[in-house]
């Protein structure tokens, strides 16, 4: 597709189809409230109300964003990945803003961008790592772009869009996204002068335009390279190509995109030594998940199946199930045939020790339940019926009350 001029860009985001798709693309991925509370399930009606206000507001240029709402996720390395949420307007806005711009980009996309693309994926990089070893490439660049969303340079990126957007109302629409700030956990607002808000609709096709002139030289100087959003890895045949490589490269990202290098993650290294999206190559030159993907399953399934937790076993097998497709699903294609065996017979341990638990829960319930009733009984009979086992049960004729057996699994 070529450029839009005038409003024309503006008047397709806002077409009816178009926001309808967007709307129902935010609605199927649900997620949180941003800073004004409101949830997808109460969308609906706000927009019956207010939205001839907001679209005249976006037509004319004058429409301003809410702030997005800072959370921080948890990263294996034990510090946090901050994300922003928007709120469900823009989120439906952003998105109809994606489904516009998209096609404008992609088309113009590296084959070595894997990240946020259609028909393209993880499972592509990796493998375009695995077919680089098989050819040889035995040495990487791992480059580590630190903090990249919260870094991106907002001129640089505006300069690259209006390469093809000519629509001055969408150019400052996404301006005033990007400087939109966010609303901090304690309530603090902060100004977000660089940066691309990491969590929006609109926030990996950013990405991949900020990252596309990295993908167009590695290209022009004859690399092998796969990236996957601000995840890449430059493979090549010599120890010495890997370390003049990472020298230009980082000149390049600090230079010419204004990004950071972080110097202390980023490495000329042997293949084998580079994880990528969870994945390495393996002892048999093949990918097989890495020893910290391993660790994070886990841990994770031990959160699920923790003792004390008091939750049903069927709830538990549920969620479990749940986690362990998913995981199975992504880390599949990992050749670990044996460790996928080993797993599978860990995580049947791990249930079997859980529904002992709750089992031995109910039972000692049973057990005091019925204790307490032989003893009212026998007080009731008076000494003679009161002496007991070291356990509390009356020493002659102990039995179970009628259904408790079934009640503890007997």
């Amino acid at each position: 597709m070529g450029t839009f001029g005038s409003n024309a860009m503006m008047e397709q985001i806002l077409e009816r189809e178009n926001l309808l798709k967007a709307w129902r693309r935010v609605k199927a991925n649900a997620g949180a409230p941003g800073i004004d509370g409101m949830t997808v399930e109460a969308f609906p009606a706000f927009s019956r109300e207010h939205w001839p206000r907001i679209r005249s507001a976006l037509m004319e240029g004058t429409y301003r964003p809410a702030p997005v709402r800072r959370v921080f996720i948890p990263k294996s390395d034990g510090t946090q990945r901050p994300l922003g949420v928007p709120t469900v307007l823009d989120r439906v806005i952003q998105q109809a803003l994606a489904q516009v711009l998209t096609p404008l980009y992609d088309g113009g996309f590296s084959d070595h961008s894997y990240g946020f693309r259609e028909d393209r994926n993880a499972h592509q990089a990796v493998r375009e790592v695995e077919a680089c070893w098989k050819e040889g490439r035995r040495y990487a660049v791992d480059c580590d772009l630190k903090s990249f969303f919260d870094t991106v340079n907002h001129n640089r990126l505006m300069d690259q869009l209006r390469e093809k957007i000519k629509d001055r109302k969408v150019l400052g629409l996404i301006r005033r996204y990007l400087e939109a700030g966010v609303v901090m956990p304690d309530g603090t607002r902060e100004a977000t002068p660089q940066g691309v808000p990491q969590g929006g609709p609109l926030s990996p096709l950013l990405a991949n335009i900020v990252l596309d002139p990295l993908d167009k030289e590695l290209e022009r100087r004859g690399h092998r390279f796969a990236r996957y959003a601000d995840d890449f890895l430059v493979m090549v045949k010599s120890a010495k190509a890997a370390e003049r490589v990472m020298a230009s490269l980082t000149r390049f990202v600090e230079q010419r995109l204004k990004l950071v290098v972080n110097r202390v993650k980023s490495k000329a290294a042997p293949l084998k030594q580079c994880a990528f999206l969870g994945f390495q190559i393996g002892a048999a030159g093949r990918v097989v998940w890495t020893a910290k993907a391993h660790a994070r399953f886990k841990r994770r399934v031990r959160e699920i199946t923790r003792r004390n937790r008091g939750h049903r076993v069927q709830d538990v097998i549920d969620e479990l199930r749940l986690y362990v497709n998913g995981w199975l699903n992504y880390f599949g294609i990992s050749h670990t045939y044996t460790g996928v065996t080993e797993l599978a017979e860990w995580v049947r341990r791990r249930v079997r020790l859980y529904y002992w638990k709750q089992w031995s829960a109910r039972r000692a319930r049973a057990v005091r339940r019925t204790a307490t009733e032989r003893s009212a009984v026998a007080t009731s009979r008076g000494p003679a019926a009161a002496i007991c086992s070291p356990w509390g049960f009356p020493a002659r004729r102990c039995t179970w009350p009628h259904g408790a057996a079934k009640g503890i699994g007997g």
